[in-house]
């Protein structure tokens, strides 16, 4: 038990650090690009990414996962060559949906743009990602090939790649196309880094897929299985596997861009309609989903890899039958979705203008406009943290369709209040946010009640909410009364910065102090001693009961 505790969290802090690094690129990314075409030119780049991430995660999001799936389960039963087998039909399978996406959106551009209100500049943004949909597809399957072989490090180099040449092309494109040609072609510009960052992406992992196979490891198996002259499965009993595994996946994913082709569809229509100019129009969707947005989204890269690690280890652990070790990851998951998703929560809610204003100098206006809806946004990212634990947990026990169940009834609890609140001129924007909100809460409270209900898991509410929350409460309130005493001192941008380090290092503390984070539990991360060592010298100061210390 213990050695698969270990490869529940060392894969997961693998992919965990390559994700954050890839958000600190996207940020370098976003940021500049922000301030430099402001609202109205994210509005034509947002205008593409949304149909590009729902054409995307139709093709793409279940593929891979099952790829993994089925490669781990004949290396586990010591089949090397039913592994390869595996990854060389998928290949053709994933070349074919890259060709069959990518000529999707260069051929219907025109008339996807062209339904988009008040945003058919986005044409050349979409005719721009469009080569990307036929790029990624493949270096899925390379992905998926190496997770089911439990090497996580292909996936978090090539994942750091792509972003790395997607800012770089992006940003240069597109200051260079803002000076000559206008926003429209910038934001085209900047989605082209998109397709760039694929393209090399795709390079980094045909690269490592090569260093591999000239290993003496792989000659060795491949040498085996032509050897042992094992029946080769068929390619249709290969697809038919990969799909039975794929769909459930691919629907359920799907549904988040189909919550931002929500906001592109009824916001700008029901904004017009409302009685803002066109201007407007861009401006606001621009603040929601070019300023307000991505923050949002920078936490689940964290979520999304304990979620992807604590798959395998469920599945294990349910069909041995092993209820203490299933309750235990459960229970361990839902606790640190709070403990990461609580403080970006807060911390975001509480300096949302600050942050705002240091992050796009350049457009103080729109910056000051899109805070709010990042006030409304941050309270739901403990939620959207929550529903990718719980989500996992579904999967691992063999219920894979009740969380689309439950999303897909979030998402239409979006759709009533988005098309209600944002036709109302005082709330405009903020009436999406709230939709969201709102999806992400019905969600996470169906997929709670299904995962107590299918695993007969008791969660510890002092240990996995209210601990977290006395912790993030303490930070909140140093946040912002640090920032609200220095920033006359030292002016708003220093104090900002101040008061961010300020609350992390506060927070962190406050684990401690609580005890929200157990020290064995510190021994299964990389430094894992080093750090449980700290922790318990932190232990040697805090209040004794009974004259022990207190170990809970």
């Amino acid at each position: 038990m213990q050695q698969a505790k270990k490869t529940f969290m060392y894969g997961a802090v693998i992919l965990s650090v390559a994700g954050a690094i890839t958000k600190i690129l996207g940020a370098c990314f976003r940021i500049p690009l922000a301030n430099w075409i402001g609202a109205e030119g994210m509005a034509y780049y947002n205008g593409a990414y949304p149909i590009y991430q729902l054409l995307l995660t139709i093709g793409t999001a279940g593929i891979p996962v099952a790829i993994s799936r089925m490669v781990s389960e004949r290396i586990a039963a010591d089949n090397e060559g039913a592994a390869n087998r595996v990854f060389k039909v998928s290949m053709v399978v994933m070349i074919i949906v890259g060709i069959v996406l990518s000529g999707a959106l260069l051929l219907g551009a025109d008339t996807f743009s062209s339904h988009i209100k008040k945003l058919n500049g986005s044409y050349y943004a979409m005719m721009a990602i469009a080569p990307a949909l036929f790029f990624v597809p493949i270096m899925g399957t390379f992905r998926g090939y190496f997770q089911g072989m439990q090497n996580m490090k292909p996936t978090a180099v090539s994942q750091i790649v792509e972003q790395l040449f997607r800012v770089i092309c992006g940003l240069a494109l597109a200051h260079i196309l803002l000076n000559a040609m206008g926003r429209e072609y910038a934001a085209a510009g900047a989605t082209f880094g998109a397709t760039a960052g694929a393209l090399f992406g795709l390079v980094t992992m045909i690269i490592l897929y090569t260093k591999f196979k000239a290993s003496k490891s792989y000659r060795e198996k491949r040498e085996e299985a032509r050897k042992s002259r094992e029946h080769k499965e068929s390619a249709r009993k290969i697809i038919k596997q990969l799909l039975y595994i794929a769909v459930p996946i691919t629907i359920g994913v799907a549904i988040m861009p189909v919550m931002s082709m929500i906001d592109l569809l009824i916001v700008t229509d029901r904004l017009s309609a409302s009685g803002f100019d066109a201007h407007s129009v861009r401006s606001l969707y621009g603040q929601l989903t070019g300023f307000a947005g991505p923050l949002i989204n920078m936490p689940k890269v964290l979520t999304q890899a304990i979620a992807v690690s604590m798959v395998p280890t469920v599945v294990r652990a349910f069909k041995a039958r092993d209820h203490d070790f299933l309750h235990y990851n459960v229970s361990l998951g839902m606790r640190f979705a709070m403990i990461i998703g609580l403080p970006c929560s807060v911390g975001i809610g509480v300096l949302s203008e600050p942050i705002m204003l240091l992050l796009y100098p350049n457009q103080p206006v729109d910056a000051v406009g899109a805070a709010s809806c990042m006030t409304i946004l941050a309270v739901g990212i403990v939620f959207l943290a929550s529903i990718d634990t719980l989500s996992a947990v579904l999967q691992g026990v063999g219920k894979q369709m009740i969380p689309v169940v439950n999303i897909a009834i979030g998402a239409l609890v979006k759709v009533v209040l988005t098309w209600t609140l944002t036709g109302i001129p005082i709330v405009n924007v903020k009436g999406a946010a709230i939709g969201t909100v709102s999806a992400y809460i019905v969600a996470t409270i169906l997929n709670y009640r299904a995962v107590k209900t299918y695993t007969g898991t008791k969660f510890d509410a002092k240990k996995t909410f209210l601990r977290p929350l006395i912790a993030v409460s303490v930070m909140g309130l140093v946040a912002r009364g640090l920032y609200w005493i220095v920033t006359p001192l030292i002016g708003s941008v220093l104090a900002t910065i101040l008061s961010i380090c300020a609350a992390g290092v506060i927070y962190v503390v406050m684990l401690f102090v609580t005890r929200s984070i157990k020290g064995e539990e510190l021994k299964l991360l990389p430094k894992g001693e080093m750090l449980y060592g700290f922790y318990r010298r932190l232990l040697l100061t805090m209040p004794r009961k009974n004259g022990k210390m207190n170990r809970s």
